[in-house]
């Protein structure tokens, strides 16, 4: 199996990545620019962490039946069973629910006290947020949330990665800037589309030869079945 690669940004975006094997995703609280697309079993249900708005979510969910979501990022370990519960019942909607882990108090503790029907969703260090969680308590199937594309690849290396979002290469693309799987640069020729087409072709290569966990395959099978 492959990595599942999500992005949610504009209609045309999404459009061209489905081209390069990329499913749709959506924040809850912008469905619009996926109305027009197969989202139930293949979306991606994102959050708006900061203002966490549970009937919302819950209700966009049940609507769209999305391949995965994530539940409310657990910034404090006495808000756990909240999230739990919350977890709980928007798995009835989907395949996969990602719990994200913030709080150090977690570390170490991620096996005992986060139940294993649960993925983990690891928050791409940025200068927007992350988290502090150390990468060894980050012991099964892993959804990469955000960050740059090279350094999502890096984390693979440490991590078990079942699934991804990435959205940083449609904002460079605005400036005529590529991901050529390195860096971000310049395009030789511009335009918005040629800068996403080549960072989707150079993001899906640097995921090429990725030996996907037996443990992630299992927990896929589980899903499907």
């Amino acid at each position: 199996m492959e990595v599942f690669k999500f992005i949610a940004h504009s209609k045309k975006a999404i459009c061209i990545a489905a081209q390069h094997g990329w499913y749709p995703g959506a924040r809850y609280t912008n469905l619009r620019d996926v109305k027009t697309f197969s989202f139930e079993g293949v979306g991606f249900l994102d959050i708006d962490w900061k203002n966490y708005d549970f009937s919302r979510h819950i209700d966009a969910a049940a609507q769209k039946k999305p391949k995965m979501t994530i539940a409310r990022d657990v910034e404090c370990i006495f808000k756990l069973d909240q999230v739990l519960r919350e977890a709980e019942q928007l798995a009835l909607h989907s395949d996969y629910v990602a719990i994200v882990p913030k709080d150090t108090l977690l570390n170490g503790r991620i096996s005992e006290l986060i139940p294993s029907d649960y993925i983990l969703g690891y928050s791409v260090p940025t200068r927007y947020g992350g988290t502090k969680v150390s990468l060894q308590s980050f012991d099964r199937p892993v959804h990469l949330l955000g960050g740059r594309p090279d350094v999502q690849r890096q984390l693979a290396e440490k991590l078990k990665v079942i699934s991804l979002d990435c959205n940083r290469f449609t904002f460079d693309a605005r400036f005529g800037d590529y991901f050529d799987g390195q860096i971000f640069r310049p395009h030789p020729e511009g335009g918005y589309e040629n800068c996403l087409i080549e960072s989707l072709r150079n993001i899906n290569k640097l995921w090429d030869g990725y030996v996907v966990h037996d443990e992630v395959k299992k927990l896929a099978k589980l899903v499907t079945l």
